[in-house]
């Protein structure tokens, strides 16, 4: 998760940097990126009307997803799957490598060739696609990273671009932000193979690069989408921080109801089919705004409908949070974030799995969804 004082293109200005040359998917194409101006952005306070998305998206395909997979049995499946240990094995390649895996460093590379691996294991074929960015600070050499992509089969007309960003911080590891985001998605590939979900709709999986120092991964990813690969991509489904130690359960308010800043047309439906796996486990959730600090923010400038799963970083628990999710009033969600001591100590074990399970049950409601 980004803060947000980092730099972050505002909508209109994505839109004019989209490119125009294709992405053919399986081979995803890399090329240099500038760095995005400076742009301050500020989650919009809850008391203010709900506002439509500037882009319009009825060039993006409407799609109604279903939920093909019950909601109890997936939390139950999501109980005994490995997202510890892809965030112990995380937690090894940090230590090894000067404590972080920060975009542009060997720990980096050793966290994308541990993501690969496991998407080989399970039968998936990842591909990179490769960017660079200029570092902060005057006079900073570009940084090269790239994103790992593994697609299922299905029709790519109506692709859900499934991601969650693998890079930390320089100041520490990142396992809870945002290993245990990488461990969602991973599960999540994983499960679908084992079992033997075959998608209607294409399912891209993404890893991102660079989004702790601008959202530059994601950013590249939606700049190289052509304009008809943009109204073949159905939804993003984004998850951030999935195991914060006092965190609570909250859902990205698709339609702006709770906080005035709507996604495109499609992100309300995001936000339903994550609470109905919510409510069918009789879990408590609630939303949290689209503030753009995460990697959802450039398919949501594109006027792709975008939602997913946050589980709180640097902000108190309310009293009511506390009521509702347990934990301790007062005390921050993540005290470790963007610290050196966001270890693997630094993470909620029973959280990630809910969170988990919440995204795998989205990403299936997607894949299998009816087109029209």
């Amino acid at each position: 998760m980004i803060t947000l004082r980092k730099h972050l293109l505002p909508s209109v200005l994505a839109l004019v940097l989209l490119s125009t040359s294709a992405c053919t998917p399986g081979t995803p194409s890399g090329s240099q990126s500038d760095s995005p101006s400076d742009s301050p952005s500020s989650a919009a306070a809850s008391t203010a009307k709900p506002t439509k998305s500037a882009i319009p998206s009825a060039s993006v395909p409407q799609v109604e997803p279903v939920s093909a997979v019950d909601a109890r049995t997936v939390l139950a499946a999501f109980k005994s799957r490995n997202m510890v240990g892809h965030m112990q094995a995380l937690q090894r390649v940090a230590d090894a490598n000067g404590g972080n895996r920060a975009s542009g460093t060997s720990g980096y590379e050793e966290s994308a060739r541990y993501v690969e691996e496991q998407l080989r294991a399970a039968g998936y074929a990842p591909v990179r696609q490769t960017f660079t960015f200029r570092g902060d600070g005057r006079g900073k050499a570009r940084v090269e990273s790239f994103n790992i992509l593994a697609d299922t089969g299905g029709d790519a007309g109506h692709t859900v671009v499934v991601g969650a960003h693998l890079d930390s911080v320089q100041e520490g590891p990142g396992i809870n932000d945002n290993g245990s985001g990488v461990a969602a998605v991973l599960e999540t590939a994983r499960w679908m193979k084992e079992a033997g979900i075959k998608p209607a709709n294409r399912v891209r999986f993404a890893f991102w690069g660079g989004e702790e120092d601008g959202l530059y991964g994601s950013q590249h990813y939606v700049d190289e989408l052509s304009q008809a690969e943009i109204g073949q991509t159905a939804a993003n489904l984004n998850v951030d921080m999935a195991a914060s130690p006092n965190g609570v359960r909250s859902v990205h308010d698709g339609d702006g109801t709770d906080f005035g800043h709507a996604g495109p047309a499609g992100s309300k439906a995001i936000e339903d089919i994550l609470f109905r796996y919510f409510q069918e486990n009789a879990l408590p959730a609630e939303t949290t705004p689209f503030d753009g600090g995460s990697d959802y923010d450039a398919f949501l400038s594109a006027g792709i409908p975008g939602g997913g799963l946050f589980t709180g970083d640097e902000k108190r628990k309310s009293q009511a949070q506390a009521r509702s999710f347990g934990g301790v009033a007062g005390k921050v969600l993540d005290p470790c974030y963007h610290e050196a001591c966001d270890t693997i100590a630094n993470t909620n074990p029973e959280l990630l799995q809910e969170m988990s399970g919440a995204l795998a049950y989205a990403t299936v409601a997607y894949a299998m969804a009816k087109t029209g």
